[in-house]
């Protein structure tokens, strides 16, 4: 793992490449590696995967939690979970891992305050904001979210994020750094998309969602520059969770 060398080692044996490679991929090449031998705040780092708990099922969504709390890094929820729980079951998770609040906020700065500051004081570490909504409604979710991270969408991973995302996600992206969020989504099932936010955003987190059920890989979305995938449906619905999510989390590592 590039992770185990000293950063001299990595540069030494990355410069002698660097002469074959496009301008962008070396950007991208670069950041990877930076990322990979600095300490990064927030969420640990130790598998790279974040489980997307779409389960509506409030027991099993704790369940499956202890039970994958090994191989996963942190938990994603989203209005699936909240409306069937409600919003205490962030602060139930948190008990157990660190929770990101998939709200994509899209919204006026006054509405956005609101909503970052109650989903922290329920226990979110990070909430996810759509960067659309502009600088004044980023900079709001910011404030609001004190030593907590916001996440600012650049583009979506289903087909249809190509429609109106794709065709501005490097807008988004530079965006969100003047704004001072923590780090973008961006997607796994369009790996080279990925490649683009980060020769934007430097060393800023990127997490992937679309991997599994929506068709990205957890392996191409970490080389091309994503610190976390988020996998959902693959894992949770799985005969057995744990089997699964070790599986993807052991083809993470050894990717390196």
């Amino acid at each position: 793992m590039l992770a185990s060398f000293s950063k001299g080692t990595v540069i030494e044996r990355a410069t002698p490449l660097m002469s074959h490679i496009h301008h962008k991929e070396i950007v991208v090449r670069y950041f990877i590696i930076r990322t990979l031998l600095t300490d990064v705040t927030g969420m640990k780092m130790n598998t790279r995967m974040i489980l997307a708990l779409d389960e509506t099922d409030v027991k099993k969504a704790i369940a499956i939690t202890e039970d994958l709390i090994e191989c996963i890094d942190a938990v994603k929820i989203n209005w699936p979970l909240i409306l069937t729980a409600g919003p205490d079951i962030i602060t139930k998770l948190s008990r157990l891992t660190d929770v990101i609040c998939d709200f994509k906020i899209a919204d006026i700065p006054n509405t956005v305050d609101l909503i970052v500051s109650n989903t922290v004081k329920k226990g979110a570490s990070a909430v996810i904001v759509h960067a659309f909504i502009g600088e004044d409604s980023l900079k709001a979710a910011v404030r609001a979210a004190g030593d907590a991270e916001i996440y600012a969408v650049t583009e979506m991973s289903h087909p249809g994020g190509m429609t109106f995302t794709a065709p501005h996600a490097e807008e988004m992206a530079k965006i969100g750094i003047d704004c001072g969020v923590a780090g973008f989504i961006a997607p796994a099932t369009r790996p080279d998309r990925i490649a683009l936010v980060r020769a934007i955003v430097g060393d800023k987190k990127i997490l992937s969602p679309g991997v599994g059920a929506q068709g990205g890989s957890a392996i191409s979305a970490i080389k091309a520059g994503a610190n976390y995938v988020i996998v959902g449906r693959a894992i949770y619905k799985a005969d057995n969770p744990k089997t699964v999510a070790a599986t993807i989390a052991s083809e993470i590592k050894n990717a390196f």
